[in-house]
């Protein structure tokens, strides 16, 4: 159905609702499978002790720091691919891509070097003790030295979902969940701490270690999975293989100079990721700011606190899988040209993200008790915890709002004023007010404050959505 956007037919309110409906759900999934795999972490970490549980929380936000500069660095190929692809340029969309791969890899080195020279001074800067600034360390230095092999997979992912290939790329993430469990099962705990018919399951015993060590080697695994399919069996992406040479692309300069960034690619590569990239850095920079807030509330607060940061994302993780789904849609039919459809598409996955995420606030307000069981074993932390989760219930149809929005205007490539709008929600309402509310509510006022300004942020993107102002500003872009 995608190649009805390209082509130019009309398309019914019935046909969009289910090309939505057909892009999101695999997008969600692989959402889900991302969400599962710090469940699965959380959860066997959790049955460490409250000590290894805060060692993760205390860096876990750090890493969502590098993970999110990765991710956002990749977006300005991905959105030109999407782009090329709805013009029907399939050449200019290989080119993107081969030029994305030298770019997004540099750039992933360059990250990880970064992050592994600051894991040392890290737990001690956010605030950590001496029982767990070691543990912290060594998991953080793990993560962030597979940074390239993680942006590659981001890569891949991005320019699957822009080609409108959304179940390849779920379905990888789905393994990628089940690999997880596997390899940090058989690194976390020690041998015998499961038995088949009398027979101890080996482990290595390696704790936190093992934790990182698990994830990464899915993440890894899964990375070398995505690039195959979209570098050798992608339709309209493939730059190797039969598939290449079957799009009649034997003429496309296929040597290592054709992965060579030029300064065009490059530059609107940068106009779309870097607002981006500053916006994720600068947030992030504002939840490691609320993890500083919480640690002087104790080792239970900080627990209880990335726990619930970890089941409130089985809420909003479908929110991202839509948000996905409307950059792509978005996306193409802002390449064709046809701008009351890309409105139209803004319109209907911004409405089907509340609606769904609607469903999940309240699932998560009533199961929030189980939900925290579920990760911990410590009384103190499931009430910490499920306390934070029922007050974040109540900002999820208004956060849904601000992401699929988000994703709407980034498949225009607008970013830079979006961006903007982040930063200062986050910076002007949530810490002044989560500053505010610790000393007195402890965990609760720091979630009522981040409550308070996901629904403030939410309403400042459906403004600028129904205002049209990204439209335009897409144009003036474009035009330029």
């Amino acid at each position: 159905m995608l190649k009805l956007i390209r082509s130019g037919a009309p398309l019914s309110f019935r046909q969009q609702l289910l090309l939505t409906a057909k892009l999101s759900w695999p997008a969600i999934m692989a959402q889900l499978s991302s969400i599962m795999m710090q469940y699965i972490d959380a959860a066997m970490v959790g049955r460490l002790g409250a000590d290894d549980s805060a060692a993760v929380g205390l860096v876990s936000t750090s890493l969502w720091l590098f993970w999110g500069i990765c991710s956002a660095a990749t977006v300005g190929f991905s959105v030109q691919v999407s782009h090329r692809i709805g013009a029907s340029d399939y050449a200019a969309a290989r080119s993107v891509f081969r030029q994305g791969i030298t770019s997004s890899l540099l750039f992933g080195v360059i990250m990880a070097i970064i992050g592994m020279a600051i894991a040392s001074p890290l737990p001690q800067w956010l605030g950590g003790t001496a029982v767990v600034n070691s543990k912290a360390t060594l998991y953080f230095f793990v993560f962030v030295a597979a940074l390239p092999l993680l942006t590659l997979n981001y890569l891949g992912s991005a320019m699957l979902r822009a080609s409108g290939n959304m179940k390849t790329a779920g379905a990888l993430n789905v393994m990628m969940c089940m690999l997880d469990v596997v390899f940090n099962f058989f690194l976390i705990f020690p041998t015998g701490t499961a038995t088949i018919g009398g027979w101890a399951v080996p482990g290595a015993g390696l704790g936190v270690l093992g934790a990182a060590l698990g994830t990464v080697a899915a993440e890894a695994v899964t990375a070398g999975a995505v690039m195959w399919v979209a570098c050798w069996r992608q339709e309209d992406l493939a730059i190797f293989g039969r598939v290449f040479r079957r799009r009649g692309a034997t003429a496309e300069n296929s040597s290592l100079r054709a992965f060579r960034p030029t300064r065009g690619v490059l530059g609107n590569a940068l106009r779309v990721s870097a607002p981006m990239t500053l916006e994720h850095a600068v947030i992030c920079g504002a939840q490691i700011m609320v993890t500083v807030i919480v640690a002087p509330l104790g080792v239970m607060a900080i627990a209880a606190n990335s726990f619930a940061v970890t089941a409130e994302a089985l809420c909003y993780m479908p929110g991202y899988g839509i948000g996905d789904a409307a950059t792509t849609l978005v996306g193409q039919s802002y390449g064709a040209r046809r701008l009351d459809l890309a409105r139209r598409f803004g319109y209907l996955t911004v409405g089907l993200g509340m609606v769904v995420m609607t469903v999940m606030g309240v699932i998560l307000w009533l199961c929030a008790p189980a939900v925290m069981q579920l990760l911990s074993p410590v009384a103190d932390i499931q009430v910490l915890g499920a306390s934070a989760l029922r007050i974040e219930a109540w900002a999820e149809p208004m956060f849904a709002a601000s992401i699929v929005a988000y994703g709407v205007m980034v498949g225009v490539g607008d970013t830079m004023v979006p961006a903007a709008m982040n930063f200062s929600s986050i910076w002007l309402v949530r810490l002044p007010l989560a500053a505010l509310l610790a000393p007195t509510m402890g965990l609760n006022g720091v979630w009522l404050a981040m409550c308070i300004e996901l629904c403030f942020r939410g309403a400042i993107f459906l403004w600028r959505l129904i205002s049209g102002a990204w439209l335009r500003h897409g144009l003036k872009r474009q035009e330029s």
